[in-house]
C-alpha cells in the first residue's frame, strides 16, 4: 500500500505547478452539499459548550479564511476536516483539539501561506466556552439564546 502524501507536500507540488493565477478548475470546489445542516452544526457547538469536562491539553479554536484560489481553498478545507475540525460555515471551522494538533495546524497553514504569492488571509483564533455561549446566530430561524440557556428574562 502506498504511503499517503503529507498535506504540505501536496501544496508544495501545487505551488511548483503554478497554482497562482491559474484558471478555475472544471469542477465546483466550494461544494458544501455534504455540509451538516444548521441544526446539526448548532448541536455540535452546544456539545462543546455543555461538555462537563474537556481534556486539559485541548484548545478550542476557530479557523477562518479568505482564499482566492479554488485549489488551495479546497485542499485547506479537506485538511482541516481530516485534522478533526468541524465546518461551521463555508470558510469557518471550529475545533476542540489537543494543543499539539492546534500548533501543527497553525504551522501548516503558515507554511501554505508562504508557498505562493497571494492576497489571502487565514485566521486561527482561540476561544473560550464562555465566548461560544455568548454567540448569536443572525438570519436563521433558530433562537440560539434558548438553546444555550443564556436568555435572561426580567419580570416586573
Amino acid at each position: 500500500m502506498r504511503k499517503p502524501i503529507p498535506y504540505i507536500e501536496i501544496l508544495r507540488k501545487l505551488s511548483r505547478a503554478g497554482v497562482q493565477n491559474s484558471p478555475p478548475v472544471n469542477r465546483r470546489t466550494g461544494d458544501i452539499s455534504d455540509m451538516q445542516t444548521l441544526q446539526e452544526r448548532v448541536d455540535f457547538l452546544m456539545g462543546v459548550v455543555n461538555k462537563p469536562t474537556r481534556p486539559a491539553t485541548n484548545m478550542l479554536f476557530f479557523v477562518m479564511y479568505d482564499i482566492e484560489s479554488d485549489k488551495v481553498r479546497y485542499h485547506i478545507a479537506k485538511y482541516l476536516e481530516r485534522k478533526g475540525c468541524t465546518r461551521i460555515q463555508r470558510s469557518i471551522f471550529l475545533a476542540d483539539l489537543d494543543k499539539k494538533v492546534y500548533d501543527l495546524i497553525k504551522s501548516d497553514l503558515e507554511e501554505v501561506q508562504s508557498l505562493y504569492d497571494n492576497h489571502d488571509s487565514i485566521i486561527v483564533c482561540p476561544v473560550s466556552t464562555d465566548q461560544l455561549k455568548a454567540m448569536k446566530i443572525i438570519g436563521e430561524d433558530i433562537s440560539i439564546d434558548i438553546i444555550t440557556h443564556s436568555r435572561n428574562t426580567l419580570f416586573f
